[in-house]
């Protein structure tokens, strides 16, 4: 009665994000080559064979590049748009090309994969609510503004992928162009840490055990400024920052289901060191 979670990596040089039980799991964008995804899940003692699917949330390189290959390789089916799908322009065999729609559950095994929409400068782009086992697991990156479908789902999670772009001061005082400024901090750009705080502390549900602070920015944010930030109203969930450099640990959650007023139990399994964040 769990679900395994990891983030593969998090970043504007790729993101990839694992979800699974005992018998399968699927990825949420696969932006790193085929074999880094291979090289990072053996580290985890994950095994490809249980990957049954792979979800693509907007056509942007950073989370589609490895997808061609793991779908040709492993014989993976990919669900995305169809507006996706042609803004991408992924080469994919046909047979292994699934639409999905928005809050409407696919079902893979024994997971179930909700799709709803979120604001981002791409065709048609998507969060996802991966559920089983009783586990609830959110992946909300890419976003403008944390709106009601956003808050709706954060409500009901018992992990999240969840990101924290930038710093507001860096951006605003970095050294990027205006109108890149602009786009970032737009609403239809990225969530700063300031807007990812306040949604946590005015939306995190009382068994909320796992906050994975994902997609920081490399050049105006600071995995330390972030840690510093949240970990005041983080109270006894565990707060990780992952990384653009390499996995994170593989973290179980296990819920303590009908105990009204407790929170939902964690183990985090550490299979191997994780390399420095700072």
């Amino acid at each position: 009665m769990s679900l395994f979670i990891a983030s593969l990596n998090s970043g504007s040089n790729g993101n990839c994000y694992y979800i699974g039980n005992d018998k399968e799991a699927v990825l949420i964008d696969a932006g790193i080559s085929c074999a880094e995804t291979e090289r990072r899940m053996k580290r985890l003692n994950l095994s490809m064979s249980m990957v049954r699917a792979v979800f693509v949330s907007h056509e942007h390189t950073d989370h589609i590049t490895g997808i061609p290959t793991l779908s040709k390789k492993y014989k993976l089916p990919v669900y995305i748009t169809e507006r996706t799908l042609q803004n991408s322009r992924l080469k994919i065999e046909k047979h292994l090309i699934h639409p999905f729609e928005k809050e409407i559950p696919v079902n893979i095994g024994a997971l179930s994969v909700t799709a709803f929409k979120k604001s981002h400068d791409a065709g048609d782009p998507h969060s996802f609510l991966v559920s089983g086992n009783d586990v609830n697991i959110g992946i909300f990156t890419d976003i403008g503004f944390p709106g009601k479908d956003l808050i709706k789902y954060f409500k009901i999670c018992h992990a999240v992928f969840l990101e924290a772009n930038y710093c507001e001061y860096m951006l605003e005082n970095g050294s990027y162009p205006k109108v890149l400024k602009k786009r970032i901090s737009g609403r239809k750009g990225h969530l700063s840490n300031t807007q990812a705080l306040e949604l946590f502390r005015k939306h995190k549900p009382y068994y909320l055990s796992h906050l994975i602070l994902s997609h920081l920015s490399e050049n105006n944010n600071d995995p330390r400024l972030v840690n510093d930030l949240f970990k005041p109203y983080a109270e006894d969930i565990n707060i990780i920052i992952a990384s653009r450099f390499a996995e994170t640990d593989l973290y179980e959650i296990i819920p303590r289901a009908g105990m009204k007023g407790l929170k939902f139990k964690a183990v985090t399994r550490q299979n191997h060191k994780q390399l420095s964040l700072f």
